[in-house]
Formats: C-alpha cells, structure tokens, sequence
C-alpha cells in the first residue's frame, strides 16, 4: 500500500508538471526583489513613493491574503501578479506616487453609503499602490486590515505595511480582480474592475493602452503568455 501511495504520488506530480496543474509557488519566488526594484528604479529620486514602497512591504501584504498570486497552475499566478503590478504601476507612475495628484481638492464621498459615512475634514481620495478611493473602499479595508479608515484615511500614505495591504485587500476583496484573471476572463476584466467606468468602451484609450503595456511587458519578465482579452 506504501508502494502503491508513492507511485499515486508521483503520477499526480508528473500529471501537475505535464498540464501546469495547482502552483505551488509562493508570491516571493515568482515576484524577486530585483523585479520589485526595477520598478521602483524608474521613478525620480524626488519621487515620495521612492523611500515609501518596499518589496518587504509588498510580500508582507500578499502573505496576508490567501490565494492572491498562488491560485490555479504556475501560469495563472504570474498573470496575477503581472496584472496586480501593471495597475500599480500605472497607477503610481511606477512607485513615484503615494497620494492622487490633486486628491485633497477632489470629493470622493459617497455621502448616501451609511455603512460607512464620511467624517468631516477627512479626505478619501487616491492613496496607495492601487490608489484606494471613496469612504466605501477606505471603511471596510480599514475594517479588515485593522485602521480605522474613516477617520484615519491618511495611514494609507504613512505606513508602508497598511498601504500594500490596501491594494491585496481591494485586489481580492473589493474588486473582481482576482476572480477576473484567474478564471481566465483576460486582463481587461482587470481594468473594468479598477476603472472600467471612466477609461473602457472608448473612455480613455491611451490609459488602457498603458495599462496593457505594463502587463505584457511583466508577462514577458515572468515567463508567461498574457492570454487574450486584453482589452476592455
């Protein structure tokens, strides 16, 4: 019987190489320091994200999220990550960014949402690696990561840690982007998920172009063909 369970054992490893059956991989094998920091290589010294992003702080996010960047075959986890970093990196203008350009001076609160309501003189405008926005994202994140996001948004833009685990939590949580990419519905589901309301269907071409770029390009670092429906 022994014999009989080594040799299940080996054919089902066989049978997992041959058609990249469930990855084993862990975030930090397929995602190096050195393809972190050629990101963040190419934002100025001036930059405030520069000194704020870590590849440290980025694992420790992913960690905290089960089946972000490890869920289904080998493949599928790059495309993940390579989809994840593409926003990111869209959004941040690869690491150089923690704060909107001009958030503070723009209104997200979505005053009719009661769950969570804003709280006067607190701004819920873009922070972060995927740029969490509107009282209804900053309340349940600060809720699951444990900050109080409603009257505390800023801990976004100060702390490293909270500000990764912002973007896995809306990432996996929030949005359909983890669903999206790992059941096979393309990259452009992706971008539907983050900002399809004002940049699909003809809304802003050359974000999506961007956004496209990024992803081929990390799929290419990666090792791993981007699929199709890249668009939106």
């Amino acid at each position: 019987m022994e014999s009989e369970g080594k040799a299940m054992f080996v054919l089902a490893v066989g049978i997992a190489m041959l058609f990249g059956s469930v990855s084993a991989q862990s975030v930090s094998s397929i995602i190096s320091k050195d393809f972190f920091d050629a990101i963040l290589s190419v934002a100025d010294s001036s930059c405030a994200g520069k000194n704020f992003y870590t590849y440290d702080g980025f694992i420790q996010a992913a960690n905290a999220y089960s089946g972000f960047g490890t869920t289904g075959t080998s493949d599928d986890a790059k495309r993940e990550l390579a989809a994840f970093f593409a926003h990111v990196t869209h959004e941040t203008g690869s690491f150089c960014y923690i704060e909107e350009i001009n958030g503070a001076t723009r209104d997200y609160c979505d005053e009719t949402n009661t769950e969570y309501p804003c709280v006067a003189g607190k701004g819920y405008f873009g922070r972060g690696p995927i740029q969490l926005s509107w009282n209804f994202n900053y309340g349940p994140a600060g809720k699951d990561i444990g900050f109080d996001g409603l009257n505390e948004p800023e801990k976004v833009a100060q702390d490293a840690a909270i500000s990764f685990k912002t973007s896995v939590w809306y990432w996996m949580k929030q949005s359909n982007c983890h669903t999206a990419i790992t059941s096979g519905q393309g990259f452009g589901a992706t971008i539907q998920a983050v900002n399809g309301a004002i940049e699909c269907n003809g809304g802003n071409p050359d974000a999506v172009n961007a956004r496209i770029n990024y992803y081929k390009n990390y799929c290419e670092k990666l090792g791993v063909d981007p699929g199709s429906n890249l668009s939106c």
